[in-house]
């Protein structure tokens, strides 16, 4: 396989995209574990599949936007190099599948030539930062949020201390006290707010973290009621630098922020916070809140000859448009089933709307989009357009608008089909309760496994994937989930777990949910609220007789979407990387990281530096211990270990203590003078310890 040649403007860009292209051919060539090598194609946005041989490629897009130039590009890769659909998830992000993995650095130099990355769009990083969607138009904001997001976004891109860490981490904008983002489920959670100080008016936000879905839901916990907008980004540097020190490294499942919090408790987690602050890189991050204004359409459009459906039209306006901030201008919605739309009608609607919708389409969090600056007159014919493409359907973000990841279709994890059933479950809302095509809070989300990557965790009624045994055979099922939603401010309600039914009753289950409300609730009581008040009991027994496994049809064995009998065939999940065990691995791996620092230092980048061979402290002594048949967990553990087996056998003797000197990182200014010292340090205990390792080898084969 040969290497290609990329010419970039960004030279960082092309090294990396470079340097995924040989670590491929070295990956072919056996030079690489396949443990390591997935760890990093991961941090490269490139997933495997559930099908053999092929990836997902997951695009980076900050807060889900993205221009004209910016979509018809992502048609045209998909086209090339996948199948020409854009699956668009819940993060804000498009996906592609069915990508060949030697085809992905030519991918990614096609895709940076309109400044689009896929850079740390999965893996053990800062995943995509998901902002409101009606950040900056939103007539409810204090103030646009979307500059906030971005200045995260290009901070934390390639940041030394979320490269590696244990687990992803997620974070999220609102525009409002709403909470339209759900910053209440992530790792870090902002909510905008003002106040008057010596009569001028200060920008800050509220913040939660430790969030998260997945099997085990937890509700983030706030500690700031106002964070001023300067410090916003410092703070998440130090909740980093904790969470990458301290987090879980052994057990996938306990590695999330969320585990760490509850583990240490908020105040002791809030007092490491603190102690970071010495060694941040900036103890203030101002942020450019200029130029970032939507490029309006074009003045000149004639749409007064179009014909639409009357009554069609206006359940479509009703539901679907929404008035800016903006006197005069609207944000429409496009309501996407299971988030899939293909480049061919990708490439119609921009060429048919692009003079009458801002250059500024975003991707919503319900696997939607959402076009800006529509003026009144226009929206006859940006109807007519979507409907003449199948996209013109009424109810978005509504009851009937049922979210869905891709489930059995390619993911490793998915037990069972979750497109299907949301398909079917969206044709029950619009037959049978089109009322509900207005109602925006009942919400219906659907995962293909517990891992809630549809949000099934946070849904008024939830299902996910899982499987049941019947009459010695394996049949798809549903987990039902009922009463999660949005409280606002930050909080919210996670769904209580209630029973599993094999899949083909979920249409069941939704309609005796439904009715149910409709005939018991009180007057004007919200779903929310009623839910709440019946409790997951209630509905146990309401939704029992559907479990009943002696009358099972036929059909009943087989899942959504297929036409052959259920099986179980669950893979390697990759959603959060993986360990990386292998002791020469590690040496390399902290050789490659005191190169990094060594760079960084050369360019003046004091705090960045130090922080590579802070990871070249680590590597090499979890190198050793694992050597020494001592099993590593956290970063903290892993130095603490070191002294242990180590330093006090007089194995070590450089230093009392290789934890003091490593830790020395967060008690010292980021200065040029202690970054010089630290990673020479740093590369003295590297050298030692290779030789150390020498002799014990050879000592072994005596």
């Amino acid at each position: 396989m040969q290497s290609f040649r990329t010419e970039l403007e960004n030279p960082i860009v092309e090294r990396d995209i470079i340097d995924l292209d040989k670590k491929i051919r070295e990956f072919r060539e056996g030079k690489i574990p396949d443990e390591k090598f997935r760890s990093l194609r991961l941090a490269r946005g490139v997933y495997g599949q559930r099908q053999p041989g092929v990836q997902m490629v997951r695009i980076k897009l900050p807060y889900g936007k993205m221009t004209f130039a910016q979509w018809s590009r992502i048609c045209d890769v998909s086209d090339e190099y996948a199948t020409g659909n854009l699956h668009l998830t819940t993060r804000q992000d498009i996906q592609i599948h069915f990508v060949s993995l030697d085809r992905t650095p030519q991918m990614w130099a096609e895709l940076e030539k309109d400044h689009i990355t896929i850079r740390e769009a999965c893996g053990n990083t800062v995943r995509n930062i998901t902002a409101s969607d009606m950040a900056g138009i939103d007539p409810n904001e204090p103030f646009d949020v979307t500059p906030y997001a971005h200045a995260a976004f290009e901070y934390f891109l390639r940041k030394p201390i979320c490269q590696e860490m244990g687990r992803k981490f997620k974070i999220a904008f609102s525009s409002s006290e709403k909470d339209t983002a759900l910053v209440f489920m992530h790792d870090a959670g902002f909510i905008p707010r003002t106040r008057e100080v010596n009569g001028k008016v200060q920008r800050g936000f509220r913040v939660v973290i430790g969030g998260g879905l997945g099997a085990q839901p937890f509700l983030a916990i706030p500690t700031h009621e106002f964070l001023e907008e300067q410090f916003v980004i410092p703070y998440i540097e130090s909740v980093l630098r904790v969470f990458d020190r301290y987090g879980e490294r052994s057990s996938r499942g306990k590695a999330r922020l969320k585990y760490l919090i509850q583990k240490l408790g908020i105040d002791a987690f809030n007092a490491l916070v603190a102690e970071e602050q010495k060694a941040l890189t900036a103890h203030s991050v101002p942020v450019q809140t200029d130029n970032f204004e939507s490029i309006l359409p074009k003045e000149a459009f004639n749409a007064n000859d179009v014909q639409v459906n009357q009554f069609k039209y206006e359940l479509w306006k009703n539901t679907n448009v929404i008035p800016q901030k903006q006197e005069g201008y609207n944000a429409v919605y496009v309501r996407v089933s299971n988030g899939n739309i293909p480049t061919t009608v990708s490439r119609r609607l921009i060429e048919k709307l692009k003079n009458v919708i801002a250059d500024d389409v975003r991707v919503t969090i319900n696997q939607g989009m959402q076009f800006r600056y529509v003026k009144n007159e226009h929206l006859p014919y940006v109807y007519s357009v979507l409907d003449a493409e199948g996209f013109g359907a009424p109810g978005f973000g509504s009851t009937a608008d049922v979210t869905s990841c891709p489930g059995t279709d390619t993911c490793n994890l998915g037990i069972s089909n979750s497109t299907g059933i949301a398909f079917v479950l969206s044709e029950v809302i619009d037959e049978e309760y089109p009322e509900l095509l207005y109602n925006k809070e009942i919400a219906i989300k659907i995962s293909g496994c517990m891992n809630s990557c549809g949000q099934h965790g946070m849904a008024s009624i939830g299902f996910h994937g899982s499987s049941l045994k019947a009459k010695g055979q394996t049949i798809p099922a549903l987990q039902v989930l009922i009463g999660g939603g949005v409280l606002g401010s930050g909080n919210g309600r996670v769904a209580d777990k209630v029973l599993k039914v094999p899949s083909k009753r979920g249409p069941d289950v939704l309609r005796t949910v439904l009715n149910d409300y409709k005939n018991n609730a009180s007057e004007g009581e919200s779903f929310l609220d009623y839910s709440f008040r019946q409790g997951d009991k209630f509905y146990y027994e309401l939704l029992k007789p559907l479990t009943n496994l002696e009358t099972l049809q036929a059909e009943d064995y087989i899942d959504w979407g297929q036409e052959t009998k259920y099986s179980t065939a669950i893979g390697v999940g990759e959603c959060a990387g993986v360990m990386i065990d292998l002791v020469a691995t590690l040496i390399l791996d902290a050789e490659e990281k005191l190169a990094l620092s060594q760079e960084c230092l050369d360019n003046g980048a004091w705090a960045d530096g130090i922080y590579h061979a802070y990871s070249g402290f680590v590597h090499t002594a979890k190198a050793l211990l694992l050597q020494q048949g001592v099993q590593c967990n956290t970063q903290n553990g892993i130095l603490n270990d070191f002294d242990k087996h180590l330093t006090e056998k007089g194995l070590y003797t450089n230093t009392p203590s290789l934890r003091e000197l490593a830790l020395q990182i967060n008690k010292n200014e980021p200065s040029e003078g202690f970054a010089n010292e630290y990673l020479s340090e740093a590369k003295v205990f590297a050298n030692w310890a290779k030789q150390f390792r020498e002799q014990t080898v050879l000592a072994e084969k005596v």
